[in-house]
């Protein structure tokens, strides 16, 4: 059956139809209609528009996260430049003040590699801020493991070594 005879088949049983039945088939197929209008072209709009105010508060504390770090960049920026010798005095400072004993220090030219030994590592992340804008030391390398001798008392505990980048001489 071809698309010619398949539409004349239709007519002609449309026409045989009662008028109450030709009522009841346009009300179905406007049923239909409307219900496929609505999933494909209201809904989805509606569903967008009901997540914008979402969205646009997570956008917002990305954007203020965003200015928080060009402000930061900038001060780092701003800063001035630091001497090699000034560097190493403060990373030593600061290694004796945050991670006591569990780590080692040894300079080598514009590199200092850290040895660390059972570092808590909340004292290791607030060691590196300190670290980056006193000494303007910045990691580039870090071979870190966690402790086996771990525990929920003591914290996350780390050993390894870590290669920063001194201000050059």
């Amino acid at each position: 059956m071809n698309a010619a005879s398949l539409k004349g088949a239709i007519q002609e049983r449309w026409r045989a139809l009662a008028p109450r039945e030709k009522n009841l088939v346009t009300a179905a197929a406007s049923v239909v209609a409307l219900a496929l209008l609505w999933w494909v072209g209201v809904a989805p709009a509606l569903k967008i528009l009901g997540q914008a105010d979402a969205r646009q508060r997570s956008l917002d504390t990305q954007w203020q996260q965003m200015q928080a770090l060009e402000a930061q960049a900038r001060a780092l920026q701003a800063q001035p430049k630091a001497r090699h010798d000034e560097a190493v005095r403060a990373l030593e400072a600061s290694i004796k003040q945050s991670l006591g004993a569990g780590a080692q220090l040894s300079v080598s030219g514009e590199r200092a590699t850290l040895t660390l030994k059972g570092v808590p590592a909340s004292a290791l992340g607030t060691w590196l801020t300190q670290v980056r804008a006193n000494a303007r030391a910045l990691p580039t390398e870090a071979r870190l493991v966690r402790n086996p001798s771990t525990t929920a008392a003591t914290g996350v505990l780390w050993d390894g070594v870590l290669v920063l980048a001194l201000p050059p001489r």
